[in-house]
């Protein structure tokens, strides 16, 4: 794994890079003394339980004086199978980037499959006018932040402590919910709703929380034409009221597909991300939007749905059974839910 990784590197510069904070502004600079063998590393001890080795994994900091990512090998486990637990900082890679990274540098080559025409969550490169944008960023603003509601039982202080779970769906039957409504819903809008149902189920009966319980998408920014060796992060969001208060689950999906639909349709996403770029230049003044967006009133989870391959992925000739996301919590936010696509199949972190 580490001699396959290290030739493949070559493709991605910022993964021999760390973060130089001794200036005025951080930046990245090339790591001097990189040691592959301080990112590949194999997990001492015997046949682990997965899950909490992986949970005590997410707890611990990169270190950031070297480049922020790693790969640890987990196992054999009790059926004979290895796991590869990948780490890789927000501020390299966000979801859609850190997946071409892995497909850069830990997947045997593969033929791609046919590119579609669109995709959602996938930047279309619409430009606006300068009036345009004055016009639309303070209805985007109202939309999307313009929500203030109660705490959440999410909404409490974060500790070093990580609990994961997983759970797996079928491709084919979130489809198939989706295109059973009169207005068809996405993929995503079903794992909207699904997710709702089982915040309900979990919630009880304590009506003042299902009220105001708002759920903050990720949406991909990336440009379909950017290359396997465009890192960073460019993700916006957009956020959505969970209808948890809503008994009938089909119900539920309406209401949601019906959200989604207008924020797409407003370009919240765009606006948002044009606003914190912005916003980025000015410390202070930054800082604040960026706690006041971040805040447990403004949402009370993160679900994110990263889209993967279709076809099976191998590694020195063995495939992959499972692709299964894993995603960082923040104060105010206690539970982050990632979903990732794999052949005909959905993989749950929870």
């Amino acid at each position: 794994l580490r001699a396959v990784v290290a030739d493949r590197l070559v493709t991605q510069p910022r993964a021999t890079q760390r973060v130089d904070t001794a200036g005025t502004q951080p930046r990245w600079v090339e790591a001097t003394n990189f040691d592959i063998g301080q990112h590949i590393r194999r997990h001492p001890g015997p046949a682990p339980d997965l899950w909490q080795t992986v949970s005590a994994l997410m707890s611990e900091h990169l270190d950031r004086t070297r480049p922020l990512w790693t790969f640890d090998v987990i196992g054999p486990l009790a059926d004979g199978r290895e796991a590869i637990a990948v780490r890789i900082h927000h501020a390299m890679a966000d979801g859609i980037a850190a997946v071409r990274f892995l497909h850069a540098v830990l997947w045997d080559a593969h033929p791609e499959p046919a590119a579609r025409d669109s995709a959602p969550g996938v930047r279309a490169g619409q430009e606006h006018s300068r009036l345009e944008e004055v016009r639309r960023m303070p209805a985007a603003l109202r939309r999307e932040l313009g929500h203030r509601g109660s705490a959440s039982p999410f909404d409490r202080p974060i500790t070093g402590s990580r609990e994961l779970a997983f759970t797996v769906a079928t491709l084919a039957e979130m489809k198939a919910i989706g295109a059973s409504r009169p207005r068809h819903a996405t993929v995503n809008d079903v794992l909207l709703a699904i997710i709702a149902g089982g915040l309900r189920d979990w919630l009880g009966s304590d009506e003042a929380v299902r009220q105001h319980l708002r759920a903050q998408i990720p949406v991909s920014l990336h440009h379909r034409d950017e290359g396997a060796g465009d890192l960073g992060n460019r993700d916006s969001f957009i956020n959505v009221d969970l209808p948890v208060a809503e008994a009938d689950p089909l119900l539920r999906l309406d209401l949601i597909s019906a959200e989604t639909s207008r924020c797409k349709q407003s370009g919240d996403a765009e606006e948002l991300y044009d606003l914190f770029h912005a916003l980025g230049r000015m410390k202070h003044l930054g800082n604040a939007v960026q706690r006041f967006a971040g805040s447990g009133r403004e949402f009370s989870l993160s679900i994110s749905n990263v889209p993967g391959p279709r076809h099976a992925l191998y590694f020195a000739g063995a495939k992959m059974t499972n692709y299964i996301p894993v995603s960082t919590i923040t104060d105010d936010m206690g539970l982050n839910i990632t979903v990732h696509s794999y052949l005909d199949r959905l993989d749950f972190g929870l």
